[in-house]
Order: structure tokens, then C-alpha cells, then sequence
């Protein structure tokens, strides 16, 4: 089997309250599929790539539902493995009218963390055209940070391109500096570095979107792009950079998965070998089609769905929601 992309990292099983107000107050909760590693898999999916997501889970029921979802969505889980003695991470999230959810994580010690160096498929991962990965699995655990780095430096000598998206989970690190360091640490060996504003400016001291591109482009980055929310993204490679306008969405429904979605683009456009302008747009397009859907990953679209959007609406007009 050849693969398109390859990931790796944390699935859990969300429970997520059916009602807005505070988490400690909701009295009932839904169950889906979570992790950020996995958004990234089932939007590309959707998109028709052939996705490889590796990890592990425990030998229980959530684990059983993670890998279902997961070939539901027809993500390969083949080299995905099950461990005895320890649980499936597991997190709450309330529900918000609008703007971000609280969420509280159960994943310490969970069969995932356990990931080292010695559960690295090393043929699995070569096939692979392109690997993504996010900030979450080197905050885990020491383990899942040595892999980190391992799958790192075997995917750059066989000559693949990284994706990196930092993800910063502040709750997952012992300090911000051990965060800010260890990210860097992975960012400047990416291909394509994906930051948020406001986690460029925390990674660089740098306070502008340029700045912060130029921080990692001089260090060998090759491409970055800065998501800036509703104002859409700006762009730096060696060759040129700009910006493209977002989508203005009047309704946020919820937040969670906006990055992913993001994620989703570039990587697909680029794949396609869109132009770059083109790459950045349809990012923008997932990420406002993400935040106008309840859930990490309702709102990532099939080709279908992602060309209609696009065709009826252009750069920031309103979409209703």
C-alpha cells in the first residue's frame, strides 16, 4: 500500500455536553472521535488521500471506537497497536454559543504515551509521501518525545516532506520554556511550520507575522504560514510571501479543529500542487468551514463540498451560520 500521509499521536474519545453552560453543569455528554493528529487524517481522507495514522490504544472499549471511527473514515490503521494495563485517553469539553470550550483532559499515563522508539514501523512510515505532525506528542511523555524526534530524523534521510503544526497545549508541558524550547527544537527541522499568531509570538519574542516568518525561514524553514483567524494568513518562502484574506464567518459555532482544518488545506493544496496563493486559500476555506460545525471534525468537507463552498463564496464575504 502506498501512502500519501502519514501521522502519528493521541486519539480520545470526547464526550462532549449536550447543553451550552459551564462543563462542571452539563448532566449529559455525546461521544465522538478527538485528537488533533487524527482531525488532520480524517480531513485528508475526505479528501481522497490514502492517510496512515499511527499510535496506540488500550485494550478497551474506547479503543475499539477510536479504531472503528478511524475506518469508518478509511484512515489505514494497520500498524496501530493495543495495550493491556492501560486506558484510552479520554476528555470532556462543554458547550459554548460561540468562541473557544473548556476542556479538561484524562490522558496521563494512557496507552498512547507508551509510544517509544522500539514501536517505530520504520518501512510503514517510508512509504509515505509526506508526514504531518503536531506539538501534542512530545509533551506527553518522554517516550513519545524520543519518537517524536526519531520519526523526524528518519523521514528528512528518506528524503520526505514534514508538515509541523505547534499545537501548543500549555496544560500538557512542565514549563513554557521546556514547551517553547522543544517545539523550536522540532519547528526548524520542519519543511512546512504552521503557527498560530499568537504561538509564533510565544515561540519567536517576535511580534509581527513577517518577523515571525523570517525567525524560522532563516533557519531553514521552507515554507511558513501564519494562520491569523477571521483575517485569513500570511505566507513566507525564500522565493515571495503574502497574505490571503480569510472567510468571514458570522456565527462560531466552535473553535476546536480550526487549525486542523487549516492544516487540511495546505497539506491537500499542496499535494495537488496547487500554486501556493491557492494552497493558503483553500486552508483558509476548511478552517472557517471548521468553526461553523460543533465538533473537532464535523465540518471538515469532501472534494464536493469544499468546491461548492468555494465557488459560492468568495474571500471575505459573509457566510451565515
Amino acid at each position: 500500500m502506498t501512502i500519501d500521509v502519514m501521522t502519528f499521536g493521541e486519539s480520545m474519545a470526547m464526550f462532549y455536553a449536550n447543553e451550552a453552560g459551564e462543563l462542571h453543569e452539563a448532566s449529559s455528554f455525546s461521544k465522538a472521535l478527538a485528537g488533533a493528529e487524527t482531525n488532520v487524517a480524517v480531513g485528508l481522507a475526505r479528501l481522497g488521500f490514502r492517510i496512515g495514522w499511527m499510535s496506540k490504544v488500550g485494550d478497551d472499549s474506547l479503543g475499539t471506537f477510536i479504531l472503528n471511527e478511524l475506518k469508518k473514515e478509511r484512515v489505514d490503521i494497520s500498524e496501530v497497536k493495543r495495550t493491556a494495563g492501560r486506558q484510552t485517553g479520554i476528555l470532556l469539553k462543554s458547550k459554548v454559543e460561540n468562541g473557544d470550550p473548556d476542556v479538561t483532559y484524562y490522558r496521563k499515563g494512557s496507552a498512547a504515551s507508551t509510544m517509544s522508539i522500539h514501536d517505530y514501523p520504520a518501512e510503514y512510515f517510508k512509504q509515505a509521501r509526506h508526514m504531518h505532525m503536531t506539538g501534542i506528542p512530545p509533551a506527553l511523555s518522554k517516550d513519545m518525545k524520543e519518537f517524536t524526534h526519531h520519526a523526524v530524523q528518519q523521514m528528512k534521510k528518506d528524503g520526505k516532506t514534514i508538515s509541523f503544526d505547534p499545537n501548543l497545549r500549555f496544560q500538557l508541558w512542565p514549563d513554557q520554556q521546556t514547551m517553547v524550547h522543544t517545539i523550536n527544537e522540532i519547528a526548524v527541522q520542519s519543511d512546512w511550520f504552521l503557527p498560530g499568531i499568537s504561538e509564533g509570538k510565544l515561540l519567536t519574542g517576535f511580534n509581527t507575522p513577517e518577523e515571525i516568518a523570517e525567525f524560522y525561514l532563516n533557519q531553514g524553514v521552507k515554507l511558513i504560514v501564519v494562520k491569523l483567524g477571521k483575517e485569513g494568513a500570511y505566507y513566507r518562502t525564500a522565493e515571495k510571501d503574502g497574505y490571503v484574506p480569510g472567510y468571514a464567518v458570522e456565527k462560531v459555532v466552535d473553535t476546536v479543529g480550526a487549525g486542523d482544518g487549516f492544516a487540511v488545506g495546505i497539506i491537500s493544496g499542496l499535494l495537488d500542487r496547487l500554486p501556493l496563493e491557492e494552497a493558503v486559500q483553500r486552508a483558509n476555506a476548511i478552517g472557517a468551514l471548521a468553526v461553523m460545525a460543533p465538533g473537532d471534525m464535523e465540518g471538515l468537507p469532501s472534494r464536493d463540498q469544499l468546491k461548492d463552498f468555494m465557488t459560492a463564496l468568495g474571500n471575505n464575504q459573509k457566510i451565515g451560520g
